[in-house]
């Protein structure tokens, strides 16, 4: 998967670096690596915040659909209409998939993400390994004034493509447990999703702050 903010596969090769600057040239791509996580990461959380009204209406229509399970029409003077029960179930239920569709839309714009920045990472780790030997280990564990080490980067990268898969799995299993035959556990879910939002953004501003001022260099 091709991504804006790194042009080409093949631009992320040894061809393009010096054999006698090794180092630059690893840093030039993990800036931009990190520049395309950062776009990424944005998306991720916009995709999130897109999530929330549609769970509030998933939420909703479950409750609307628990009181029409309750109501005792031949009580009210709706008995006159022996099939509303049903049509307004059928109708509510519709409504619910629809939105289940639209859920479902976002998730693969996660999946996307998820992709997209496991991607740049894996082809990070492939330079790295190419020049791994000229670069020496030391070099690797040295930070700078102005760049955090080599080592602790890829580190980084590591932690957020597994954070990214964790996450994506996460949400895919809560959405897997929308089942209209256990409604009153529906409306719990976009709380669950809010709580884990909060928690899951930490990881990557955080990694991202750390590496703010050797982007800007």
């Amino acid at each position: 998967m091709e991504f804006s903010g790194l042009p080409k596969a093949t631009q992320l090769d040894a061809e393009k670096m010096s054999p006698r600057e090794p180092l630059p040239a690893v840093q030039e791509v993990l800036k931009k690596v990190f520049r395309v996580v950062e776009h990424q990461h944005g998306l991720w959380r916009s995709t999130l915040r897109d999530c929330l009204p549609l769970l509030s209406s998933l939420s909703n229509l479950a409750e609307q659909l628990q009181a029409v399970q309750n109501v005792q029409l031949e009580e009210t003077p709706l008995r006159a209409f022996p099939d509303l029960k049903d049509r307004l179930r059928r109708k509510l239920l519709a409504a619910g998939d629809a939105i289940l569709d639209q859920l479902g839309e976002k998730l693969a714009n996660l999946l996307q993400v998820r992709d997209t920045v496991s991607n740049h990472v894996e082809r990070v780790f492939e330079l790295y390994e190419q020049r791994a030997d000229e670069l020496g280990l030391d070099t690797v564990l040295q930070p700078s004034a102005l760049s955090p080490s080599l080592a602790d980067m890829l580190a980084w990268l590591q932690d957020i493509d597994r954070h990214y898969r964790n996450v994506y799995l996460e949400r895919k299993w809560l959405l897997s447990q929308v089942q209209w035959r256990n409604l009153p556990s529906i409306p719990t879910l976009q709380q669950t999703w809010e709580q884990k939002s909060e928690n899951d953004q930490d990881l990557v501003e955080d990694i991202l702050l750390n590496v703010s001022f050797f982007l800007e260099t």
